[in-house]
């Protein structure tokens, strides 16, 4: 299965020199969050893949114009063809912006969904804007990542951590591709393909 995964900027390959056929064989698109509506809804026109997306820091303009053809899986946990996709977007908070969230809000989040990843017997992708504490995080507070994260990842061990927020761009030390554990971790800046393999 082929997964299409997206964050933080439009990519110029998909919108600006668009030609459908770029989105042949994609069977899942995900948004990692920070994404114009537009664009989301422009992708959701030309493919059949299901567009799911999470809230990035800077979504608030998704309350009043949503994505079209698209579907806000935060805070829930997603079965698409047996994979189990748990979504909790945002980032940490930094000023009175809308989608930010102090460690113990997001912990709280992650706690409310536990009746459901009972139910669903685990995830095997992890989907949020920011990265996890300690791991292709930054320093600075609004780039600073999650413990819970790691925390979610020890406790199911996802097949995939896929994040957005940390541009690769930021720093030459940033990786696209990364592992913890057991877990495959994608930075999903701009745009980026991988291949899910269902056993």
């Amino acid at each position: 299965m082929k997964i299409l995964v997206l964050a933080d900027e439009e990519s110029k390959y998909y919108w600006d020199f668009f030609e459908k056929s770029k989105l042949e064989g994609i069977d899942l698109i995900l948004s990692a969050g920070d994404l114009a509506p537009q664009y989301l809804s422009f992708l959701a026109t030309f493919t059949k893949a299901p567009v799911l997306y999470i809230h990035g820091n800077h979504d608030a303009c998704y309350d009043d114009t949503p994505p079209d053809g698209c579907e806000c899986i935060d805070d829930k946990v997603y079965n698409f063809r047996g994979i189990r996709i748990m979504g909790l977007g945002g980032s940490m908070r930094y000023n009175t912006g809308k989608y930010q969230y102090t460690e113990s809000e997001m912990k709280r989040r992650y706690l409310k969904l536990y009746g459901k990843i009972r139910r669903a017997k685990g995830i095997d992708i992890l989907l949020t804007h920011s990265p996890a504490l300690g791991l292709n995080d930054q320093e600075d507070l609004p780039h600073k990542g999650f413990k819970v994260f790691t925390d979610i990842m020890d406790k199911y061990s996802p097949k995939y951590f896929i994040h957005g927020h940390v541009h690769l761009n930021y720093g030459r030390n940033l990786r696209r591709v990364d592992s913890y554990n057991e877990t495959t971790v994608i930075n999903a800046f701009e745009r980026y393909i991988f291949d899910y393999d269902q056993e």
